[in-house]
């Protein structure tokens, strides 16, 4: 028999206060019943002696402190996961509300999960197509590595994530392929947004949503991913899928834990974050992965929005310690009308070499990719030295590095949301905007692989 407890003493914001308990844990999920009857949950935040502090999900809005009883329920928050939530929409807590039946789950499952042993991973090593050209060249995606897509407000990640999500396969692998997709703090019209477009591509065929829009409680942003990653170690590492985990946006979950560490009336660290920022956001990071002996995988795209556009904000300067590069996208880019507005030179895959070559691509890949990235910085060089010094100054070779610069923007970065490019078809474009640079200058590459795809272009 549950006990229930009468003994609130004190509601501040998301946090209550209840004194007199005993015998709960950490993490322990409870119900708290007000005096109307209405039924809200949260969760054990902190226990000091008889006296706990519970985390309010659905907010502390209308609660009376004599009338309201409070249940502990001895086990932590749980999703129920099942197959059947392939092609379903769900709130942040794990409810329905795409009205289609209730889920039957196989079993309930800790949404806090549990670390994946290091020794038992599994170097990432399998690449990943998403479409993209200056992704899949450039900054390749590997299955099992967390690759975050740093933004700004206003410039189109909800593009990119839709596309990536529409797109994205595994190459030569028949295994199932799902998208898990987490959106903490959206508004209406960009969940709206998002399901037409699942809807529309069906995409929603193979993906699981869950959606905590802008008007719902705060707290319940600091559930969401943790559902969602819950959701996809089970395709992943029990039903055998390569399962891609999308996740925006990261500052409204930041933002979130920002504001329970206010109530709780911590020492806040850089910008008023908890110290303890690292820590939550790599919670969510290292759940992604491979497992050695198991057949499926998780990988991560987490979108985060950069206040101000400032790269040393600390959501995106602790992202960056703690996954494995970044894509970042340019607000030059985007008032310049490219789409997707990718600026190649600050992002990085740091796993892109594992997953490119022979048998994985193709064998000319990682010279190409060398020689396009110097190709691209010299040309921009050269054209910001044109616009001080005025053409004239430039050689023949500035010259020609600027002309693919500006062919490189206009053909490879600027492809659309809705062009599904494949790595042959990426690699091959490259090699026409090379033709540009005369062969003199093509250092990266190696001469039989200039032999073998320039061999009719000179």
């Amino acid at each position: 028999m549950l006990k229930e407890y009468k003994s609130v003493q004190e509601v501040v914001g998301p946090l209550m206060i209840v004194e007199g308990v005993e015998g709960i844990k950490y993490e322990e999920l409870v119900e708290i019943q007000t005096q109307t009857g209405e039924k809200r949950r949260g969760r054990v935040l902190e226990i000091d002696g008889d006296r706990a502090m519970i985390q309010l999900f659905e907010g502390s809005a209308g609660i009376n402190l004599k009338n309201t009883t409070v249940r502990f329920l001895g086990k932590p928050l749980e999703l129920g996961v099942s197959e059947d939530m392939i092609g379903r929409i769900f709130d942040g807590m794990g409810n329905p509300i795409d009205k289609g039946p209730k889920i039957i789950p196989e079993k309930r499952v800790d949404i806090n999960g549990s670390p994946i042993n290091p020794v038992s991973r599994d170097y990432p090593s399998e690449f990943i197509q998403t479409g993209i050209s200056t992704i899949d060249g450039l900054n390749t995606l590997v299955r099992g590595q967390k690759l975050p897509i740093f933004s700004g407000s206003g410039l189109p990640h909800n593009n990119v994530a839709a596309q990536i999500a529409r797109q994205a396969k595994v190459l030569g692998d028949d295994a199932k392929f799902a998208v898990v997709f987490g959106a903490m703090g959206i508004t209406f019209e960009e969940a709206q947004f998002f399901i037409d477009d699942f809807t529309k591509t069906g995409a929603i065929d193979r993906a699981v949503l869950f959606i905590n829009l802008a008007n719902d409680p705060a707290i319940e942003r600091i559930s969401t991913p943790r559902m969602a990653l819950t959701c996809a170690e089970y395709l992943a590492f029990e039903k055998g899928m390569h399962v891609l985990v999308i996740l925006t946006d990261l500052t409204n979950y930041a933002e979130a834990l920002r504001e329970v560490s206010a109530a709780r009336k911590e020492v806040p660290g850089r910008r008023g974050y908890p110290g303890y920022l690292y820590t939550d956001l790599s919670q969510i990071y290292e759940r992604a992965g491979k497992i050695k002996g198991k057949p499926g995988s998780i990988t991560q795209i987490p979108i985060l929005t950069m206040p101000e556009d400032d790269i040393t904000h600390p959501i995106p300067d602790l992202t960056g310690y703690i996954t494995e590069g970044q894509i970042i996208l340019s607000r030059e880019l985007y008032k310049s009308g490219i789409q997707p507005p990718i600026f190649v030179i600050p992002s990085l895959s740091r796993l892109k070499d594992k997953g490119i070559g022979k048998g994985k691509t193709r064998e000319d890949h990682a010279d190409t990719m060398n020689q396009i990235y110097a190709g691209y910085a010299s040309g921009r060089e050269a054209r910001e030295l044109a616009v001080i010094l005025g053409d004239s100054a430039l050689s023949d070779a500035d010259k020609a590095f600027a002309k693919f610069a500006e062919n490189f923007d206009k053909e490879y970065v600027n492809q659309g949301y809705e062009t599904n490019r494949s790595i042959l078809e990426t690699l091959d474009l490259g090699w026409k905007l090379l033709k540009v640079i005369p062969r003199t200058e093509l250092k990266r590459i190696r001469t039989e692989y200039i032999d073998k795809y320039l061999a009719d272009k000179d």
